[in-house]
């Protein structure tokens, strides 16, 4: 008999650790016990939530605002376990944290607003992504890690882990880890379940299922996360753990020009420039080229590379973010390179000429315009933050505030094609160096760069 209990202890104990979820099938009782809705309200629309078979069950309703149900307790640092199923692709829902809630908002309808874990079976699959519901819109969309779109499977139950502590939020999905957020605001709020506004009447009567909710407060201990998932850091001029361990240098240090000096001089411009107080700041002078200070590059040489950075547009101002720049072309304007373009696409000129776009922001400078939505535009006066990858491969890929708009083959025929009908077409093998400076630009405009670092590939 005794042998027989150890022998089913043991069977038990490797079920547990084939299935690691097994041991975590029923919810935190006070979060919620399973049968009402007990320690919950609902807030903002008109969606239903109910319990069913020991779920809670959000079911969508036509011509309703977002529906949010809320914990009443606040949380601070937590990791919070689940399981949701979303029965069609015309929904979306997500699970808020540290969020808030604004009773005038919208108009006295009440709005929510925090930081919000995505659930969006659409085609574009950006489930586990990060977005800030009420706010600041998309913080992480799934183009920055597009290699796990496929992971949340509509129709059925998928676990959901979202750990926020400190001012870091990452999320998994499946047991595959999604995104990382090192955000500044909200240090505690409540936890949220959505159901998403619907306006036509094939979205209504829409279900979404949440099960097995668990959190846990004390005694946190982070999961492991892989080192080479891009990580949104909102702090800036900072690196997080998770960036220093993959590799990113910060390129300014908030305080000097150190790693930097002029396009056409040994140092840093004495005038044009300002690198203090957080930034590095093109101080205005006629918004031409090299009218002021003039051009600055790094002093390293980088090949295949990540690059990422903010920057903040004055109106009508006009910059770029050049890579593979050599320094050897002879020029009286700015120095030649491949250029990420940053622009005042309202205001400036500049946006209408070239061709098809091809000179607007976040493109490829009059080579490919960039693809891009109105609502990923950060207005003028506030931060984007850009990125520019480089593959080993010759691969390269822009992306401005999340969202990629634009990649092409460095060298390719397509390439060589483009630079034959545009204005680089007089430099010879114009693009295609083996390394090269980066380069912010002197227009003559006021603009803002920080938070700028490199991974090299």
């Amino acid at each position: 008999m005794k042998k027989l209990t150890i022998n089913a202890a043991i069977i038990l104990l490797f079920a547990a650790f084939i299935n690691p979820f097994n041991a975590k099938s029923q919810s935190t009782p006070g979060l919620f016990d399973g049968k009402t809705l007990k320690g919950w309200k609902r807030l903002a629309g008109t969606a239903d939530y109910k319990v069913e078979d020991g779920a809670i069950v959000g079911t969508t309703v036509l011509n309703s605002g977002n529906t949010f149900l809320v914990t009443e307790k606040e949380y601070g640092d937590f990791i919070l376990e689940l399981d949701t199923k979303i029965e069609s692709k015309l929904s979306n829902s997500g699970v808020q944290t540290r969020s808030h809630y604004d009773p005038a908002g919208n108009d006295g309808k009440g709005k929510v607003y925090g930081r919000q874990f995505e659930i969006d079976p659409s085609d574009r699959k950006w489930s586990g992504g990060i977005y800030d519901e009420g706010r600041r819109d998309w913080l992480y969309p799934l183009d920055l890690h597009a290699k796990v779109k496929d992971v949340f499977k509509v129709g059925e139950y998928n676990h959901i882990r979202i750990e926020c502590i400190g001012n870091e939020m990452r999320t998994w999905i499946n047991g595959v880890a999604i995104a990382d957020v090192v955000d500044t605001v909200d240090s505690k709020g409540f936890i949220g379940l959505q159901v998403h506004a619907v306006s036509k009447e094939e979205q209504a009567n829409k279900k979404v299922y949440f099960k097995n909710l668990r959190i846990q407060t004390q005694n946190l201990k982070r999961a492991p996360f892989p080192k080479d998932v891009y990580t949104v850091n909102l702090t800036p001029n900072s690196l997080s753990a998770n960036e220093k361990a993959g590799g990113w240098k910060l390129l300014y240090d908030g305080h000097t020009p150190k790693g930097w000096h002029g396009a056409t001089i040994a140092t840093f411009p004495n005038k044009g420039w300002e690198y203090a107080n957080g930034v590095m700041h093109v101080l205005p002078s006629e918004g031409k080229e090299e009218s002021g200070g003039g051009d600055v590059v790094t002093d390293d040489l980088y090949s295949a590379f990540d690059l990422s950075f903010e920057f903040k547009l004055t109106p009508g101002a006009n910059s770029g973010v050049k890579y593979f720049v050599t320094l050897s072309e002879v020029t009286k304007g700015s120095a030649i390179g491949l250029e990420y373009q940053v622009l005042d696409d309202k205001l400036h000129p500049d946006a209408k000429l070239g061709r098809d776009g091809d000179r607007t922001l976040s493109s490829l400078y009059d080579l490919i315009p960039a693809k891009k939505q109105e609502r990923f535009v950060h207005p003028i006066g506030a931060w984007n933050i850009g990125r520019i990858i480089v593959y080993p491969n010759n691969h390269v890929e822009h992306y401005l505030n999340g969202v990629k708009v634009l990649e092409y083959e460095r060298g390719s025929k397509e390439f060589r094609d483009l630079v034959a009908t545009s204005k680089y077409v007089v430099w010879k093998n114009f693009g295609e160096a083996k390394e090269g400076h980066l380069l912010l630009q002197d227009h003559g405009n006021e603009v803002f760069f920080r938070s700028i670092k490199v991974k090299r590939l």
